[in-house]
């Protein structure tokens, strides 16, 4: 059985002698303050804090978190209060110990004012200490690992906590290590057959293919050092809830889920992990638009790597993460990494990044808190900013569909069919009637009702928020009555007049007529069908309108449509202005507009090929200019021609980070032995900085034409 004189060997590695004393005169101290108390395994209470504070000493915390651990039962199970735990430990150890205890109190499906209240106090004692939420998840973790002597609903109802609650919030501060086991453990409670069944089948999977994996390994770590690179090869392993959820989600048979190699690179630095890219690049062919740097755009949480999907030699995937020490302890222990790094006292920039942005999402709650009306309505808003996740509902077959959180029934419509979508007129939650903008929770099952006949309703625009119910509703709309398309348009229209301080109905009659005529409409209604349509866009045809209001001496000789002077574009639109593909404009580059069909205006350069063909409908051509205060990138496609050599895409890559630009896509075709066709998508800031870089790339002797695609 595991003692406090192990767990003092332990953190003899890491901790000075006087704070190991600290550590076991707390254990001391608990172990007295719960005597007599036995958990439901029949163990002695104390082996349960015991249990916590050795999960902390893996992550090297802090002798006070351990100090936390060892006490974080006494205020709730005994008669000690928090002040005594101040006078004997110091009142940063008892405001850990109270801020853990609130914690334990919580119950999130539980409303209640006085639940509610008591996560704001608990926010509170997170912002003085981000170290509560770390001992409350290894607190959690072991009460997982023993979940054995619990009855099987009190067990299920654990571990959906555990799912819902405190894996996302290990995954929302990194600590990857404790959320996988969470998931795991959580997903044995819950579906115990399940579990078991996936185990045994990865158990021998893995015993297939070890030669497989062994034959990569090897291939891997022997272009390593023929190249000089430092860097350890190792293998890596799905966990059982993320295939069970690629099983179910992706509706794959166990065997495809499988039929992928994962392995990981640790390097010394960041350099090597760029030049390792280019090596195993180099080793097998890289699968097109799969390569993702998380270490120049670290994910929220801190999270850096790189990821690339290789072709192997038999026609498998093969997944391969790069990364250095410092990542992998980042990913693996997230913010704790703060504390594994100060117990050696060290200062590192990837840790104190993580405590810096743990902290900031603190502060960030305490922001909600101070704006929420009440502790209820702040208490939802916490919920929807810590667990951003999908949902799961039910058919009332028992099929389980997965939606975005927010979505309403109409988007749980569309997502069984579209023809179910389109025909909905009325719903059933958990068999009661329920508003079609009702939005869904996990756990619910749902019944459409459908009408023949019956067709979309505008409004449903206003709350759905999935891309297949907004397509299709618009798709239908395209096809619905006249009338209907008329009111769209005049909404819109009336609402883009509303940036000039007028309406239609407010407009006199002759520009009206005049831009009738210039468009060969028939009458106002046959306009705002185009508009609600998506014939034409709103804006503009409200500011062709303003135009031949105050008299625009080229209104009437110009018969192209277009307004007085230059639309000012910044790239930040959203949907009404689309950036053209074939030619990748850029801030600086002149531009031209063309109103294309269901995409609003659509920005090509001046010089674009592709203009060409437009330029034969004159009238859906518009003038742009770029805004003084664009603060977008913009993705631009570069062709170079070199000579072909080894850790050429990591050269590349390194260039473009250095140069403040981020490699989007990268492909290489080889012409022969010696030269090679790059084929570069880079997201730059504008035509510039485009230009400092393309200036680095002319520096390098082995690279000869480069040319911008679309040019």
């Amino acid at each position: 059985m595991f003692t406090i004189d192990d767990l003092a060997d332990r953190l003899g590695g890491y901790l000075p002698p006087d704070e190991i004393q600290q550590v076991k005169r707390a254990f001391y101290y608990a172990e007295q303050a719960h005597d007599g108390q036995r958990r439901r395994s029949g163990e002695p209470y104390v082996t349960h804090p015991l249990a916590v504070a050795n999960i902390l000493a893996n992550m090297h915390m802090d002798h006070q978190s351990l100090m936390a651990a060892m006490l974080h039962d006494v205020i709730e199970d005994t008669g000690v209060g928090k002040e005594a735990l101040a006078e004997q430990f110091g009142k940063p150890v008892a405001e850990l110990v109270d801020g853990v205890s609130k914690l334990t109190q919580i119950t999130f499906e539980d409303k209640a004012v006085a639940q509610a209240e008591n996560f704001q106090k608990m926010v509170l004692a997170m912002s003085r200490d981000i170290r509560v939420i770390i001992v409350k998840l290894a607190d959690r973790l072991h009460n997982m690992r023993t979940l054995g002597a619990l009855r099987p609903e009190k067990k299920r109802r654990i571990a959906r906590e555990t799912l819902e609650i405190y894996a996302r919030v290990a995954s929302r501060l990194g600590i990857n290590t404790i959320r996988v086991e969470l998931e795991d453990l959580s997903f044995q409670a819950l579906h115990p057959m399940r579990a078991e069944r996936i185990k045994r089948a990865v158990s021998s999977a893995r015993g297939n293919r070890r030669s497989a994996i062994r034959q990569i390994q090897n291939a891997l770590q022997t272009s390593l050092d023929d190249e000089g690179l430092p860097g350890t090869v190792v293998g890596r392993q799905k966990h059982l809830l993320s295939i069970y959820k690629k099983m179910r989600d992706q509706r794959k048979p166990f065997a495809e889920i499988m039929d992928v190699f994962g392995f990981r690179i640790i390097t010394n630095d960041v350099d090597s992990c760029y030049r390792i890219l280019g090596v195993v690049h180099n080793l097998y062919k890289p699968v097109p638009g799969r390569f993702k740097d998380y270490i120049a755009i670290p994910k929220a949480n801190g999270y850096q790597s790189l990821h690339t999907t290789l072709f192997g030699s038999s026609g498998m995937p093969i997944e391969v993460q790069i990364r250095t020490r410092e990542m992998e302890a980042m990913a693996n222990n997230g913010i704790a990494a703060h504390w594994l790094y100060k117990a050696g006292q060290t200062e590192h920039p990837i840790a104190e990044g993580s405590h810096a942005r743990a902290r900031a999402w603190v502060k960030g709650l305490l922001e909600m808190q101070r704006h929420a009306g009440d502790s209820l309505e702040f208490i939802e808003h916490v919920k929807n900013d810590l667990f951003p996740d999908d949902i799961y509902v039910f058919t009332p077959k028992g099929d389980i569909m997965e939606l975005p959180q927010g979505a309403t029934v109409i988007d749980f419509a569309y997502s069984v069919h579209t023809d179910i979508g389109n025909s909905c007129i009325a719903c059933r939650i958990d068999r009661h009637l329920a508003p079609l903008s009702t939005r869904l929770e996990s756990g619910q099952t749902l019944e459409i009702i459908t009408a023949p006949g019956a067709k979309p309703n505008l409004a449903w625009l206003n709350f759905v928020i999935t891309a297949k119910a907004r397509s299709a509703i618009r798709h239908a709309l395209k096809h619905q009555q006249q009338t209907e398309a008329v009111q769209l348009g005049r909404r819109l229209l009336n609402k883009s007049l509303a940036d000039f301080e007028t309406s239609l109905e407010e407009l006199p009659d002759g520009p009206l007529r005049t831009l009738l005529a210039e468009l060969t409409l028939k009458n106002e209604d046959s306009l705002l069908e185009s508009i609600g349509l998506g014939t034409r866009v709103a804006h503009v045809v409200a500011r062709r309108l303003i135009d031949l209001q105050h008299g625009d001496a080229r209104a009437t000789a110009d018969r192209q449509g277009r307004p007085h002077g230059p639309i000012v574009i910044s790239g930040a639109e959203g949907m009404v202005i689309k950036f053209a593909r074939c030619c990748h404009p850029l801030p600086g580059d002149p531009v031209i507009g063309h109103l294309s069909v269901g995409k609003g205006i659509v920005v090509h350069r001046t010089e674009c090929r592709n203009l060409g063909e437009l330029k034969s409908d004159p009238d859906k051509l518009f003038a742009l200019e770029w805004s003084d205060e664009v603060d977008e990138d913009f993705p631009v496609a570069l062709r170079l021609e070199v000579e072909s050599r080894r850790g050429l895409v990591a050269e590349l890559a390194g260039l473009a980070t250095d140069a403040g630009a981020n490699i989007e896509r990268i492909g290489i075709e080889e012409r022969d032995a010696r030269l090679s066709i790059v084929h570069l998508t880079l997201a730059v800031h504008d035509r510039v900085h485009l230009a400092r870089i393309i200036k680095r790339l002319r520096n390098l002797s082995h690279i000869g034409r480069i040319s911008r695609v679309g040019n």
